[in-house]
């Protein structure tokens, strides 16, 4: 998944002499006023405010400053905005490059606090939203308009795990009208196993409360622009008075150092329990990336650099709510949470209804319950016998 140059980076990045003032990491600045020399230094900073010059507290500290310094190296942007978390990140993005009477395309099957941002506060902005299959590629061009402003994607998407051909699509929104502002959600590559800007993706848009902080604790969201909307991003952002604090910079920040190492063990794991659960009599299909049952897994292998612990596998049955019940209340390892990407191994179930309520194109869901994992940093062994438990209370 990984290789030497990208454990170096990842060690490197976000650690100049300039931000840890000879410590071995960023010190944290905590600080919402900017004393100024002089006027000349104030006119100064004013001038460069959006330049990683210190200026105003909400505008950022070295903190800020080498996180996204960190962030824009790692993604290959022109500069990073931060926001208090991963929706946060989201909602602002598409705020920025739209107004009244414009329209944007979603992919229906992203994280669903951002289809709810579209339908329940977008909608009073007269901003209106298509939502296309996530599998679409080339024919997103059936529902791109004339006042089309931005495409919103997402890959794999999320709990059922398509992956989206990103390539395709770029190339034929730019086809249709260069000027459309393409972002997407890529918290489930890290930043690392897939890279957006690279295929002419305007804005790459990460919860670092996932994977880079690693730990659970802090949260935190990031956009990497390219040049043509960073300005534009970053202005519109500090506006609508969005800010992060120093604190959950600087873990964050922490995070990103040993990135790639708890990468290649959630991998692995992942890898494990997901081909265990192939073999299980109970499992109809498991939508992992790196396996061939996943939709767009070719996709996948052509893009993505490797994978993580997260993954969903659906039943033969739909279990009853006393069943849906037993199956989840009584793990060990496995804990239910909402969130994902830390140390530890979670789960959250849905019946098909549940998942048809969630989608926003002509979805099928599969025939049984589905449930979707994080797989942690816990012994594989210790997961699956877990697993087995809660397949023997059904």
């Amino acid at each position: 998944m990984t290789n030497e140059k990208l454990h170096t980076q990842l060690v490197q990045i976000g650690r100049d002499a300039k931000y840890t003032q000879k410590g071995v990491n960023p010190i944290i600045q905590r600080s919402s006023s900017i004393i100024f020399d002089s006027l000349a230094d104030k006119q100064h900073a004013t001038t460069n405010r959006s330049k990683q010059a210190l200026f105003y507290g909400r505008r950022g500290t070295q903190t800020h400053f080498a996180f996204q310094q960190a962030m824009t190296e790692l993604e290959e942007g022109a500069g990073c905005v931060l926001y208090p978390s991963g929706a946060a990140a989201i909602t602002n993005a598409i705020l920025a490059f739209v107004q009244a009477d414009s329209h944007i395309v979603v992919s229906g099957a992203v994280y669903d606090p951002t289809q709810n941002f579209c339908d329940q506060i977008l909608s009073k902005l007269k901003v209106k939203t298509s939502y296309i299959d996530p599998l679409i590629g080339e024919d997103i061009t059936d529902y791109l308009q004339p006042n089309t402003r931005v495409v919103f994607l997402e890959s794999p998407s999320s709990i059922t795990m398509e992956i989206q051909d990103i390539p395709a699509i770029v190339q034929a929104v730019r086809s249709y009208n260069p000027e459309i502002i393409i972002m997407m959600d890529n918290t489930w590559a890290a930043g690392v196993l897939f890279k957006p800007l690279d295929h002419d993706v305007d804005i790459s848009i990460q919860s670092a409360t996932k994977y880079i902080n690693g730990h659970s604790d802090g949260m935190l969201g990031t956009a990497v622009a390219n040049q043509r909307c960073i300005d534009t991003l970053r202005e519109n952002s500090y506006l609508l008075g969005q800010t992060a604090d120093p604190d959950s910079i600087y873990m964050a920040g922490r995070g990103l150092h040993t990135l790639a190492v708890r990468l290649k063990q959630h991998e692995k794991s992942s890898l494990e329990i997901a081909h265990w659960l192939e073999k299980r009599p109970e499992v109809e299909c498991v939508y992992h990336p790196a396996l061939a049952s996943c939709p767009g897994h070719e996709i996948f292998k052509r893009d993505f650099s490797g994978c993580n612990g997260l993954f969903s596998f659906s039943l033969k049955q739909t279990l009853s709510a006393q069943q849906f019940q037993n199956f989840l209340d009584y793990f060990t390892h496995f804990k239910m949470a909402f969130s994902w990407g830390g140390y530890e191994s979670l789960i959250l179930g849905y019946q098909p209804e549940d998942l048809r309520a969630m989608r926003q194109y002509d979805y099928t869901p599969a025939a049984g319950t589905l449930f979707r994992l994080h797989v942690g940093l816990e012994d594989s062994a210790d997961l699956i016998a877990d697993l087995t438990a809660a397949f023997a209370r059904l």
